[in-house]
């Protein structure tokens, strides 16, 4: 396994889940697009959708991908990860586990995630990301 892109790629996540947008700025291109199933079903454009989520998610004090409605711990982890590099780009995909401590128990929410970094001037960036759920959703849209 590539540790260089492991280690980025952990980094990137966990200033999304500490609502952290200087890290994520840090390791996010401007140009970023994003396809998140469970917002919208269209492609998602540059930062400012996710600082305004991590931003408000700051003022609650919940994390991003954790269904708690209050602050609660939550960790994420990186179910099969596979990294594929080739020269300055590199390509991770995985099944996001993000578990959440809330009184009636432990919560486990899951999806699928693809992110592909590049190397600009010398430091990784994320370039895309695309989403999708880790249930058997249907091929075809219900009616």
């Amino acid at each position: 396994m590539d540790e260089e892109i492991r280690d980025f790629l952990l980094r990137h996540l966990m200033s999304v889940q500490e609502n952290d947008t200087q890290a994520y700025r840090e390791t996010t291109a401007a140009e970023l697009t994003l396809y998140e199933w469970w917002v919208t079903p269209h492609r998602i454009d540059g930062l400012p959708f996710h600082e305004f989520m991590m931003g408000s998610n700051a003022q609650r004090g919940t994390v991003f991908g954790s269904d708690a409605e209050v602050k609660a711990e939550t960790r994420f982890d990186l179910a099969n990860l596979h990294i594929q590099r080739y020269a300055d780009t590199a390509i991770a995909s995985y099944t996001l586990l993000t578990s959440t401590a809330l009184l009636k128990g432990v919560q486990v929410n899951a999806h699928n995630e693809s992110r592909v970094m590049v190397k600009q001037q010398g430091k990784w960036k994320v370039v895309h990301v695309h989403k999708s759920p880790a249930w058997p959703a249907p091929h075809v849209q219900p009616g």
